[in-house]
């Protein structure tokens, strides 16, 4: 049996992470349905402990909670600076919505969790307090805003990584969102 040579042994290792790119990359933009909203409500997304609080922006009807809320930070990317929660996930903005009312349920919600909060959700790093607020969601959750407009998660990024920024999907395009509230172009 032959053994490959050194150059055959790196050129195999070359394709690997190329292979696992261009999969999770399709992975964004593979659904084909056209509809953000199939009438279900969507599962719980997780949110994140945070250590300092801020005042919301645009807060839902609803007394001032005493729960600590979702931190919203910033962090580098391909695209700059942008928005990240305390976990490192990215944070997107779903161009279809231009209020703070979510037109994404369903199966939409499923691949693109709404960022949730219990408590007024709180700015670290670039983000801007005075730019985050709440919408009340169809079962009640409070959805976090930034800018006026919903926040969601892609449920494939990896922690770091903001890999589905500018996908089409259910009906809009899926934006990463810089810290002044502005979609990354």
């Amino acid at each position: 049996m032959r053994m490959p040579g050194r150059s055959e042994r790196i050129r195999s290792l070359a394709v690997v992470p190329v292979l696992g790119l261009a999969l999770v990359l399709a992975a964004c933009g593979d659904d084909d349905d056209t509809t953000a909203d199939s009438g279900q409500n969507p599962p719980a997304a997780q949110t994140a402990p945070a250590d300092e609080a801020q005042p919301g922006g645009e807060a839902a009807e609803k007394p001032a909670s005493t729960s600590p809320g979702t931190m919203i930070s910033t962090g580098d990317s391909q695209f700059g600076e942008v928005l990240f929660d305390s976990e490192q996930r990215a944070i997107y903005y779903f161009d279809k919505e231009k209020t703070s009312e979510s037109e994404c349920y369903g199966d939409c919600a499923v691949a693109w969790p709404p960022v949730l909060t219990d408590g007024d959700p709180r700015a670290d790093g670039g983000a801007q307090g005075r730019l985050l607020g709440t919408t009340e969601r169809r079962d009640g959750s409070l959805q976090v805003t930034y800018d006026g407009r919903p926040l969601y998660y892609y449920v494939d990024d990896p922690a770091g990584v903001v890999l589905c920024h500018n996908v089409d999907e259910f009906g809009g395009l899926w934006l990463a969102v810089q810290p002044d509230g502005a979609p990354v172009p």
